[in-house]
């Protein structure tokens, strides 16, 4: 065999309990578990776990950044995931040929594992669909046939519609993209319309109606404004209600109670560009400035808006419009506009968020990037271990994992991964959980997790006892093998 982990305490993904095992991997598979730890098997390299757990490889249902010119991606291997999912908040590569694109990543290396999906926004751009413009039949289907074409080497559609073009979407073309998707088998992760608490069930409504069609899963789900447990469940009860109907519908949290992304969010739908904010400035001011004022407030004030996007990095709103001596409105407007920055806003509730994560049909991601100026990009899934098992002990480390491996897996359709099984792909971790730390800070964002001892990806080895290796073993992976 290429390799035997020795004394291993085995937590499979599956959500059972945990196992003793020596475990044998070859040819970049689990080959052999051998539960009586006394097979006579020889391998050119051996590691003693200890007693160290070891595990499936993390997969992050919704990751960002550059397969390309940063497909290292060691923010996210120091965490333990050996699998990301690009193409996220509708918004893919922009190119009408995925198929050059994959081959072009296969050739440049890439060290975690990548799902790729195809952006609802994207395919808007590529038919020449203008903000706010009616879509005409030629548009819908052309998207409908750039989307079948491509499906092949994605594992479904991504829509974000919060973000410009995506929010002008009408329920028609979201249904007939949809049952383009559901036909191929794929998977429909939506960015909802509004996750503000007093719009998320309808936001969540329209998601399960696609879902009549294609199976639907809900992006980083949270309740902006909502309080408590009691809400969460709610929630929780609305989702559990579309499954007795059919539908099929599963959702990720990442475990931080602030948002990041673009200061467009706080923008109205008539202003969320530069071209539109140009449009109607000198003629709805007044009523843009009132919009804005009123929806920073609402998101607990502009105290709440952290910025990750210089020259702002590190400054609240509140400090940035300080400094520049006018209202905070009047900054974002005049000065940063809705595509000149990103934030982290602090506007979600602990206990409903935790209730979340607690559930067993939503899995954990980290919504993180390799630059984001958020701690979840390089502390999401150590935060998990470290947090909710260790600390807090709301999970049991079977669970977690499973919500971090087996779970997410079976929610993309991958047969060969996320689980501690032979024949499997050998995607594994190495680690003592009590040791596991989640470094980065909204201050300091940028920290690698640090526990994580040995990261195999594909049997190859990329990170050992705080060492990287240039080995770049990840697959672009296809759906017609991997499911």
């Amino acid at each position: 065999m290429d390799l035997a982990i020795k004394n291993a305490r085995v937590v499979d993904g599956t959500g059972s309990p945990a196992f003793n095992a020596d475990v044998y991997v070859d040819a970049g598979r689990i080959a052999r578990i051998d539960t009586t730890q006394t097979a006579k098997v020889s391998a050119r390299r051996t590691i003693d776990a200890g007693g160290r757990v070891l595990s499936p490889g993390f997969i992050d249902l919704h990751s960002h950044g550059s397969a390309k010119s940063q497909g290292a991606f060691e923010n996210f291997i120091s965490m333990g995931v050996t699998t990301i999912s690009l193409g996220q908040d509708g918004f893919s590569p922009a190119v009408r040929d995925l198929a050059t694109w994959v081959g072009e990543v296969r050739s440049g290396g890439i060290n975690p594992n990548l799902a790729l999906f195809l952006g609802h926004g994207t395919l808007r751009g590529m038919v020449g669909i203008e903000a706010g413009a009616q879509i005409t039949p030629q548009q819908q289907a052309e998207m409908q046939s750039i989307l079948k074409s491509n499906l092949p080497y994605a594992f479904g559609m991504t829509t974000g519609l919060e973000y410009s073009p995506a929010l002008y979407a009408a329920e028609d073309e979201l249904l007939a993209l949809a049952q383009v998707v559901g036909n191929e088998g794929k998977l429909i992760m939506s960015h909802l319309r509004n996750e503000d608490d007093q719009a998320l069930e309808g936001s969540l409504r329209e998601l399960i109606r696609q879902g009549q069609f294609a199976r639907v899963h809900v992006s980083h789900l949270k309740a902006v404004y909502g309080k408590g447990e009691a809400r969460a469940e709610q929630i929780l009860a609305l989702l559990d209600a579309a499954r007795q109907q059919g539908v099929d519908i599963t959702a990720d949290v990442y475990p931080y109670n602030a948002s990041y992304t673009g200061i467009a969010i706080v923008f109205p739908d008539w202003a969320k560009t530069r071209v539109q904010l140009a449009s109607v400035i000198s003629s709805r001011r007044v009523e843009l400035e009132e919009f804005i004022r009123n929806k920073v407030n609402a998101r607990n004030g502009p105290q709440a808006t952290l910025f990750g996007t210089d020259p702002y990095t590190g400054k609240t709103l509140q400090q940035v419009a300080a400094e520049a001596g006018k209202p905070f409105e009047q900054v974002l407007i005049d000065d940063i506009g809705p595509e000149g920055a990103s934030a982290a806003y602090f506007v979600m509730d602990e206990a409903l968020q935790t209730r979340l994560i607690a559930d067993p049909m939503v899995a954990v991601s980290s919504d993180g990037s390799p630059t984001g100026f958020h701690p979840r990009g390089h502390g999401t899934f150590a935060k998990v271990i470290e947090e909710f098992v260790v600390n807090k002990q709301m999970l049991s480390l079977e669970q977690a994992i499973h919500k971090v491996s087996g779970f997410p897996a079976s929610v993309l359709g991958l047969k060969t991964r996320g689980v501690v099984a032979e024949g499997n792909a050998a995607d594994l971790l190495i680690f003592d959980p009590k040791l596991v730390r989640a470094t980065a800070t909204y201050s300091a964002p940028h920290t690698l997790a640090t526990g994580f001892d040995y990261v195999f990806i594909n049997g190859k080895s990329v990170l050992e006892q705080g060492k990287f290796s240039s080995a770049a073993p990840g697959k672009v992976l296809d759906p017609r093998i991997e499911r």
